[in-house]
């Protein structure tokens, strides 16, 4: 039996408990190996038979109380041939999804504005007693019923759907402590004696729980839980999407359309059809600044290809009949004819958006420590609120007074400080490293970067600036070096290939007089030919200048030399005689030595990962003292040699900006994108560093490692604040009210702890 692969988009998940619930219930089913990923709300699915269906596996879903969407379903035969099938409209189900991701993130902006503007006369009518007019309680009652129950309806609603299921998240704490809170307030000052005209109250001072005379309100104790939990889920739900923006980006690049010349049995077509009708042996035409449309070979014609998409390098890889082609990269020049290998499934850029969706579903060291800490800490302290009412009720006492301890319980221990430890340390350290001009995708990323020990680094964008020079000029006869450039730059002006373009900015800078040339012809694939005056000048590869009976004889050992530097080397000749040849190559960033330093400086092993060929890595790697280079390496060789230093014990950070950095990014321990990269490489990292100086990559590291050890800061602190203050509550030694004023201390104790972070 053949096994399959389903792919379901899940709805109504906010919290690791929930991630946990459809991937049990989904684990459950025999044969089945399921991976949920909050950020991307998708469930990856593999079946060992392919029996099942995906409404079978999407019942199981609504079943643990979720919503979900088959997006496809994808058969693998006994070969590993893949075949895609059923589901709904990918592109429909997604823009579902982001509009449902808008319309969560501005529901929960548009409830935090109106509790923090409500609150705030809430909190101050409460804490300070000059500014209590007569009647005042009945004013914050009423502002405080639009914020507990309308502000605060996420959070009850999260509670109602765990509770369904008898299971339990921070949500259920704190519409608890809303509820409790509300709840005796309202009692207070309809039948406690709290609404009495003239009544007053203090936050200071130990109240008795039996002075009955003058119940305590704590209105501004749901405000505040509210108000300060909101914003912290709005923190959340805007970057939950985020995980997934590299996914999205990498399957855009694809083209939409193909124009077909003919099918595999040799039909005349001659139109243009979406690429998903394209079959192989199909043969299609690709025309300068077009995508190819798939992985194929060239029939006829010769271009230069931008294939950056594969290998991450700056320089064209020219193609002609035989080339093999890769589907989403750019025809640069010349119109060719490509006869279909690959498609769907199969392509390369399919396959790179599996190894990509495969390391983003990984789970990280720690997620949502929070979430997995309430699964005791919550029903703990609804236990200790119930055992504390009925052993006051045993013991006789009033009932009120066991009521008061109950709900003060539930009131000092709502999780306000373990709500705010991570989002306002991690929004702290997130402006800080903005200001040194990098991004952070999200908290797990500081436990990955306080752990790493070895770092990847790719070449081109990275070490080095990406953009094509002129590094050395070696002229022939009686030429001197600058009259060489002048030549080969009057020739080359008239190209937009990119080590065309890099001879005539080397002339531009050397300020050389360009001479007029004419009868200019664009060889693609070997270089470029003219005239100035009477003589004719090629421009172009070492070898075929050689076959094509030029006497470069004088350039071959010194061509030989550039090549093996990692240079492209560049012959000219005149009248068919050498002329003088040329080094080409990729310069290495100013700053990049001082990088090197600093990252073995933190106990860093820098490591050299390039799809460049190996002299070119070598050269870099000699300038930089880099001992460990890998060279030639395809997108699936990163993967490979990441994953065998992650088998080795190494926590791995990689830096990257291409597009073939995408699935080592997201696999690594720590992904790096840098700002001059593509929007696929910054959306698969952890960090981005938006101003392109590779300096800012320890200067973030350093940010990161401090921004964690604030996070544990502050839930080591809100944590023993509850030790402390739940047994107090428990002994009657606080009240509702102070309950109140200690868990917005807690709070604030975490907040100014976060601040510190400014100055890191």
């Amino acid at each position: 039996m053949g096994r399959a692969e389903i792919d379901l988009a899940v709805q109504g998940m906010t919290c690791a408990a929930c991630v946990a619930r459809v991937e049990k219930k989904l684990n459950k089913v025999p044969g089945v190996t399921a991976v949920v990923n909050l950020a991307t709300e998708r469930a990856h699915v593999h079946l060992d038979s392919a029996d099942l269906t995906g409404d079978d596996l999407v019942e199981v879903v609504t079943k643990a109380g979720y919503d979900a969407t088959l997006i496809r379903r994808v058969d693998i035969d006994d070969d590993g041939g893949r075949v895609s099938s059923g589901g709904a409209d990918p592109a429909a189900v997604e823009a579902a999804t982001e509009a449902a991701a808008k319309a969560r993130v501005d529901d929960l902006w548009r409830r935090f504005v109106v509790s923090a503007v409500l609150s705030v006369p809430v909190i101050a009518l409460s804490m300070f007693p000059a500014l209590q007019f007569p009647g005042w309680q009945w004013l914050i009652g009423a502002l405080s019923l639009p914020v507990a129950f309308w502000c605060g309806w996420p959070f009850h609603r999260a509670a109602f759907r765990a509770a369904r299921f008898g299971s339990s998240t921070m949500d259920t704490l704190v519409s608890l402590g809303i509820v409790a809170s509300m709840g005796w307030s309202l009692w207070a000052l309809l039948f406690g004696g709290a609404g009495h005209i003239g009544y007053t109250m203090r936050m200071t001072g130990i109240h008795g729980l039996a002075d009955n005379a003058h119940p305590h309100l704590y209105f501004e104790s749901a405000a505040m839980i509210v108000t300060f939990l909101l914003i912290g889920r709005w923190l959340e739900a805007k970057s939950r999407r985020s995980a997934g923006d590299a996914l999205r980006a990498l399957l855009d690049l694809g083209a939409d359309q193909a124009f077909l010349l003919r099918r595999a049995d040799g039909t005349e077509v001659y139109a243009t059809i979406p690429v998903s009708e394209l079959q192989v042996g199909d043969v299609f035409r690709v025309r300068p600044g077009e995508t190819v449309a798939t992985d194929g070979v060239v029939l006829a014609g010769n271009s230069s290809i931008d294939a950056s998409l594969v290998t991450g390098e700056s320089v064209p890889i020219d193609v002609g009949p035989d080339s093999p082609v890769t589907g989403a990269t750019i025809n640069n020049q010349g119109s060719i004819e490509v006869r279909a290998t690959r498609i769907g499934e199969e392509t390369t850029l399919a396959q790179m958006g599996r190894l990509l969706t495969e390391a983003q579903t990984g789970k990280a060291p720690v997620q949502r420590i929070v979430d997995r800490i309430s699964a005791v800490f919550v029903p703990a302290v609804i236990v200790i609120a119930l055992a504390t009412f009925g052993i006051r009720i045993t013991i006789g006492n009033p009932l009120e007074m066991a009521l008061a301890s109950a709900i003060t319980v539930l009131v000092v221990a709502c999780p306000c400080a373990l709500g705010l430890a991570t989002p306002v340390a991690l929004l702290v350290g997130s402006g800080r490293l903005s200001r040194l001009g990098a991004l952070i995708r999200g908290p797990e990323v500081l436990e990955s970067a306080h752990q790493v020990d070895t770092i990847l680094l790719d070449k081109t964008g990275t070490l080095t600036t990406g953009v094509m020079t002129v590094s050395e000029v070696e002229a022939a006869g009686d030429l001197s070096d600058d009259e060489l450039v002048a030549i080969a730059a009057g020739v080359e002006s008239f190209s937009e290939h990119p080590v065309a373009k890099a001879i005539t900015a080397h002339a531009k800078e050397l300020g050389v007089q360009l001479p007029e040339v004419t009868g200019f012809e664009n060889l693609a694939g070997n270089g470029v030919v003219g005239r100035i005056g009477r003589q004719s000048v090629a421009v172009g590869k070492f070898n075929w200048l050689d076959a094509e009976g030029h006497d470069v004889e004088p350039l071959r050992e010194r061509a030989k030399a550039f090549a093996h530097s990692g240079a492209t080397a560049v012959a000219v000749t005149i009248d068919r005689q050498a002329a003088g040849v040329l080094a080409i190559r990729d310069s290495i960033r100013p700053e990049a030595r001082e990088t090197i330093d600093m990252f073995r400086g933190r106990g860093l092993t820098p490591i050299l990962l390039t799809g460049d060929n190996a002299g070119a890595a070598r050269a870099v790697a000699r300038e930089l003292d880099i001992t460990e280079v890998h060279a030639g390496v395809l997108p699936e060789g990163k993967v490979e040699i990441l994953s065998e230093l992650k088998e080795a014990g190494k926590s791995v950070a990689m830096v990257g900006d291409g597009v073939n950095d995408a699935a080592a990014l997201a696999g690594a321990d720590l992904s790096i994108a840098m700002g001059s990269g593509t929007d696929v490489a910054k959306a698969a990292a952890d960090i981005t560093i938006v101003n392109s100086d590779i300096r800012t990559i320890p200067a973030s590291l350093r940010v990161s490692e401090k921004t964690l050890r604030i996070i544990k800061e502050n839930l080591l602190w809100a944590f023993a604040y509850n030790l402390i203050a739940i047994p107090l509550a428990m002994f009657g030694v606080i009240v509702p009210g102070i309950a109140a004023l200690a868990m917005a201390s807690s709070s604030v104790i975490v907040v100014l702890n976060s601040l510190r972070l400014r100055g890191a």
